[in-house]
């Protein structure tokens, strides 16, 4: 056989396996319902450069952008109807899709002890049967939510102010006498400013990613709750996935969920930052502390269980300290 025939054939064989070849990475498209300027998602394209670095010819993320591309409110919907692949999002803003996405909040033990105790699994059931999507990983762990206020407040009372909530902090603040205000954090700023609001519920970090510290005055410690941020994803895509893909899969979140160390550091950083900017901490005496974080756990957990009771009894069960 010539030599030169002999390469044609090698050269044709070459391009008829490339597209199998091809074919076995997959491309999965995320969004995320936080800005893309915001600490969260600069900590997740850690994870993705990661991701698309190890999973070469067998994985990949297209990072679509922000709350610019599909509105925070929406990205769990998009997850659930297939818009998109995946989403950073945090439960509080799909409880269009489940109520129950909001409990996870009340958790008290790390990601970690919830997939040794079968807690992360019962989340996952219910994600799939309700949601149509996987709970893939929690990113963020210790970063309880506080309340910021720009009037002074003694007591665990907010009676005649008004706070901008989500469904983290509905009936907390409902408890405390607050009326409360919904809208997404891109509006926040502007309410501040013209006195729409007096204060809002947040995490410990990010309020600088916003300019928030620029109109705010006051935070009122203890932390409550902790802020759930995690990667869900469309049940189809990743039932599409190759065997080999979802090994791949999994090893990343698991991976994913090794980075959260980073948060408690991120906490104390955060806290002296805002107390050098000027925002002081509002502490109540003994009794009132205990009765702030007190009403925090038993107005989430009352939510929940009227929300789900079977489902709140078995996450209270498995995840309470």
């Amino acid at each position: 056989m010539p030599s030169t025939y002999r390469a044609l054939l090698t050269c044709l064989a070459l391009a008829a396996t490339a597209p199998a070849a091809l074919a076995q990475e997959t491309t999965l498209r995320l969004v995320s319902a936080f800005a893309e300027n915001g600490i969260y998602v600069v900590h997740m394209q850690k994870w993705i450069n990661q991701f698309n670095a190890e999973g070469k010819g067998t994985l990949q993320i297209n990072f679509i952008g922000g709350p610019k591309a599909i509105p925070a409110f929406e990205a769990g919907n998009a997850v659930k109807t297939g818009v998109v692949d995946m989403a950073l999002a945090t439960g509080a803003f799909y409880t269009n899709v489940m109520p129950e996405a909001d409990f996870l909040k009340l958790t008290q033990i790390p990601v970690a002890e919830q997939r040794r105790n079968g807690a992360f699994a019962a989340i996952n059931e219910l994600w799939m049967q309700k949601g149509h999507m996987v709970y893939l990983a929690r990113m963020v762990e210790n970063q309880p939510f506080h309340l910021y206020l720009n009037k002074k407040v003694d007591k665990p009372d907010l009676t005649g102010m008004k706070v901008r909530i989500t469904p983290v902090y509905r009936d907390f603040f409902a408890s405390l006498g607050a009326n409360n205000v919904t809208m997404p954090p891109g509006e926040v700023y502007t309410a501040l400013e013209r006195n729409v609001v007096d204060g809002y519920g947040w995490p410990i970090g990010g309020i600088f990613d916003l300019n928030w510290n620029e109109k705010t005055k006051y935070r009122v410690d203890p932390g409550f709750y902790d802020a759930e941020v995690s990667i869900v994803m469309n049940l189809d895509s990743y039932k599409k996935l190759t065997p080999k893909q979802k090994t791949f899969l999994d090893k990343q979140a698991l991976a994913l969920e090794a980075m959260n160390g980073f948060w408690t550091s991120y906490a104390k950083d955060e806290t002296a930052r805002q107390e050098k900017a000027g925002i002081q901490a509002i502490k109540f005496d003994a009794a009132g502390t205990r009765a702030y974080v007190d009403k925090a756990y038993d107005a989430g957990w009352a939510g929940a269980m009227k929300a789900n009771p079977d489902f709140a009894k078995k996450l209270k069960t498995l995840t309470s300290k």
